[in-house]
């Protein structure tokens, strides 16, 4: 009898690690009781302000306090910001991965990587199966999205269903396979759904997304269009259905294609080994064919339509690319609309083609992989659920798709804006914040996770903004008797060179400074550093208004 009475009391904990705050970095914990399973594991991109860091992935402090509880990873696609960390987190937390056939495809390539194949337990799941893991029953709904093989998940727990959509969008002629199971949220829903967490990141465009199908009709009339020219298209390595329609529009005009950028050519050969791109036999040729061919003969799928830096297309447009230089008359097409932040990097990437005398196409030929308003609506109608919670997405995103809720009968009381690290305990009687969990982000750089802090991005900050200033002295060990310095080098500060007169002045101020101390008998290291630091930074604020980071070495030598 005690143990109902538990049962009754226990409350399902719903704890977002990630995905709130930004587009990327998704990471949700359901515990109940003894169990703990984590949807998503995602990495964002660097910040600006981020110098030198290649990715930002979670923290998971929580779930390594609670290792006994976790019981697996449940993965809803293969994009980046749901399975790139894996191979950071996984490390630490080593358990199952559930997901299905192309994401686990995916993920076998990342962890053959990092070497953690052999030592990772993965299991493919169909559409319209379950998992049991501990307290929970997972079962995988088929939604569509710009990668395929996309689900949303009914998550079973004592206290409740919760209906996760995974990114989504509502497709009724997907490239390949068949179109989101609407029927089966509706007959979720009738079932009573305690929680919706909702993708938010299309939920201030009203209207329904376009289905993928419509790009290929747009490649199709640019290829006729543009008969006697080179093409490069520009798109996601992930997007599988938009390469097939560019393949498909390739064939019929009798073109070849090279698939370009490492990350691309990875995708596709996965998708192809595992059936989900039909490539005819003698389309795909390799980048060193290219010069057997007429240009107006080939089309090259490149990465790079976000303007990363070191994307083949980027280093096109840089003339650094090796195998493919611009020329004038090639037309290339942007299939992608910038992520929210990478504006200014695809604009550069634009103009830099155009000065190349390239035709630049950037309009119509995308659409984008998450649902807008209607759609949002429909699975609310479908789901009807008692409390929402909206994820995927900035603050903005979200609080358009609350709005959404409420015009659909979910009470404001009901509306849930959390944040990362929150705790949200919920059943059928009440939900509430009752906790909050370390949640932050870890800083990659290189091979190092976590090493780089705020302090060391402040640091680079800080040198890349005025520079560095070092003043190195030598003294004699005993007497304390200075034999040489102080010298003063500086790097990103002013070009010494046409500044001899401030260095000149700098030095003699320092070596006066330390004389002063060393005639009052004052010896002790951090002084002398503080001293100096201070010194050399009010004489040079006030002559340049700059202040560089300022780093003294003293060293010490027998004679």
């Amino acid at each position: 009898m005690r143990g109902t009475d538990k049962r009754a009391h226990s409350k399902l904990k719903v704890i977002p690690l990630g995905g709130l705050e930004q587009i990327g970095l998704n990471m949700t914990a359901f515990e109940y009781e003894d169990s703990i399973i984590v949807v998503d594991c995602g990495i964002a991109f660097p910040e600006d302000d981020m110098l030198g860091i290649d990715l930002v992935i979670p923290d998971v402090t929580y779930l390594k306090e609670n290792m006994e509880k976790v019981k697996g990873f449940v993965i809803t696609h293969g994009h980046e910001d749901h399975i790139g960390a894996l191979p950071y987190i996984l490390k630490e937390i080593n358990v199952p991965i559930y997901a299905t056939k192309l994401t686990i495809g995916l993920i076998d390539h990342k962890l053959k990587e990092h070497e953690l194949l052999k030592g990772t337990k993965r299991k493919v799941v169909k559409h319209g199966q379950s998992i049991n893991l501990g307290q929970f029953r997972i079962e995988f709904i088929k939604t569509n999205h710009s990668i395929v093989d996309s689900s949303a998940l009914a998550i079973y727990s004592p206290a409740g269903i919760v209906v996760h959509t995974g990114d989504f969008k509502v497709d009724y002629t997907p490239v390949f396979g068949d179109a989101i199971d609407l029927q089966r949220f509706g007959e979720i829903g009738k079932k009573g759904v305690l929680a919706l967490m909702c993708d938010s990141t299309n939920a201030e465009k009203p209207g329904f997304t376009n289905s993928e199908k419509t790009v290929g009709r747009t490649f199709d009339n640019i290829f006729a269009d543009h008969m006697n020219t080179r093409i490069i298209i520009a798109t996601f390595a992930s997007n599988v259905d938009r390469v097939q329609q560019i393949i498909n529009s390739a064939q019929k005009y009798g073109r070849k294609v090279v698939i370009e950028g490492r990350s691309m050519v990875n995708v596709i050969q996965t998708a192809e080994e595992l059936g989900y791109i039909n490539i005819p036999d003698h389309t795909l040729i390799d980048i060193e064919q290219l010069k057997n061919y007429p240009d107006e003969k080939t089309v090259i799928i490149t990465t790079g339509s976000q303007g990363e830096s070191m994307a083949a297309l980027s280093r096109m447009a840089g003339s650094i690319h090796k195998k493919i230089a611009i020329q004038p008359n090639d037309t290339i097409i942007f299939s992608s609309n910038p992520i929210p932040g990478n504006e200014k990097a695809v604009s550069k990437v634009i103009n830099e083609l155009s000065m190349k005398g390239a035709d630049v196409i950037f309009q119509d030929a995308h659409v984008s992989g998450h649902a807008c308003q209607e759609e949002i609506k429909l699975i609310y109608s479908l789901v009807r659920p008692k409390y929402a919670i909206p994820v995927h997405g900035e603050y903005k995103h979200r609080k358009a798709q609350a709005g959404i809720a409420y015009e659909l009968g979910v009470p404001k009381e009901n509306i849930y804006m959390l944040a990362s690290g929150d705790v949200l305990s919920l059943d059928e009687e009440s939900a509430e914040v009752t906790d909050k969990v370390p949640a932050g982000v870890l800083f990659v750089d290189g091979l190092g996770v976590g090493d780089v802090g705020n302090i060391v991005l402040r640091d680079r900050q800080h040198l890349a903004e005025d520079g560095i200033v070092i003043v190195v002295l030598t003294l004699e060990r005993g007497s304390v008797q200075l034999l040489a310095g102080p010298d003063i080098v500086s790097r990103g500060f002013v070009y010494v060179r046409e500044s001899d007169e401030l260095m000149t002045e700098a030095t003699e101020l320092v070596e006066e400074e330390l004389m002063g101390l060393l005639d009052r008998g004052i010896t002790d290291w951090g002084k002398m550093k503080n001293t100096m630091r201070d010194t050399l930074g009010d004489f040079i604020w006030k002559k340049t208004k700059r202040r560089p980071m300022i780093l003294p070495i003293i060293m010490e030598v027998s004679v």
